[in-house]
C-alpha cells in the first residue's frame, strides 16, 4: 500500500476541538432540528465544510468503515485516511458512516445499511452537507427530544422527506443523519417524524 500524503493539517487543537465537536454532535442528536455551532479551527480539502470535516475527525478511526460519495475530490479521501486511519468501502451497505456531498445525486437512500431487528444500532449514519438550514422546504418535526414540534427548513428535496417518513416508520431500524452547513450541525435521528408544512 502506498503512503498517503496530504499537505492539509487536521484539527489545530485536537483534544479541545474534538471534545467541542463531539458535544455539538451529541446535543444535535438529542435535540433534533436544533442547529449547533462547530467552532473547530482547521483547514479542509475543497468540497468539505469545516463543520463536517471536524465531525469526521471526531467520529472516524481505525475501526470505522466509510462510504465516500464519488463526487468528492480525491484529496478528501487522502485527508480522511491520513488523519483518521478509517477504511473505505465501495458498497454503501457495508458502511458505518457515509459522507455525502450532494444528496440529490444519490438514486435512493435505501442502499445503506438499515440495521437489523437484533442490532438496529448497526445501521449506517449519514453525514450530509447542505447549503442552508433555512432555505429549503418547511418541515415540522416531532419525536423524542422535541418538546412539541420543531420547524426546520434545510435545503433537502421533497423526495427526501418522503423517504424520511418511511425511515421513521421502520423504527427501531433505520438511518440516522447529521446535516452540516459551513460551521454548524443539525441532527435528524430515525426517531424524528416529519410533516410537510403547507402554508394556507
Amino acid at each position: 500500500m502506498s503512503n498517503i500524503v496530504t499537505h492539509l493539517p487536521g484539527l489545530q487543537d485536537p483534544i479541545h476541538d474534538a471534545q467541542q465537536t463531539f458535544r455539538a454532535l451529541l446535543d444535535a442528536n438529542a435535540r433534533p432540528g436544533t442547529a449547533y455551532q462547530i467552532n473547530a479551527e482547521m483547514s479542509v480539502p475543497l468540497g468539505l465544510t469545516p463543520a463536517c470535516g471536524a465531525a469526521c475527525l471526531t467520529l472516524l478511526d481505525l475501526d470505522v468503515v466509510v462510504w465516500l460519495q464519488p463526487s468528492f475530490d480525491t484529496e478528501v479521501r487522502a485527508w480522511l485516511l491520513f488523519h483518521s486511519g478509517c477504511r473505505f468501502t465501495q458498497y454503501p451497505e457495508e458502511a458505518d458512516f457515509a459522507l455525502i456531498q450532494d444528496l440529490t445525486a444519490l438514486p435512493e437512500l435505501s442502499i445503506f445499511n438499515w440495521g437489523t431487528a437484533e442490532k438496529p444500532e448497526a445501521s449506517t449514519t449519514l453525514l450530509v452537507q447542505v447549503e442552508s438550514f433555512e432555505m429549503g422546504q418547511s418541515v415540522l418535526l416531532t419525536g423524542a427530544g422535541i418538546l412539541e414540534q420543531q420547524a426546520i427548513a434545510p435545503t433537502l428535496s421533497l423526495d427526501f422527506w418522503d423517504f424520511w417518513m418511511q425511515n421513521h416508520q421502520l423504527y427501531p431500524q433505520g438511518l440516522d443523519i447529521f446535516l452540516f452547513t459551513e460551521n454548524s450541525v443539525m441532527g435528524l435521528p430515525r426517531t424524528a417524524k416529519p410533516e410537510i408544512y403547507h402554508e394556507s
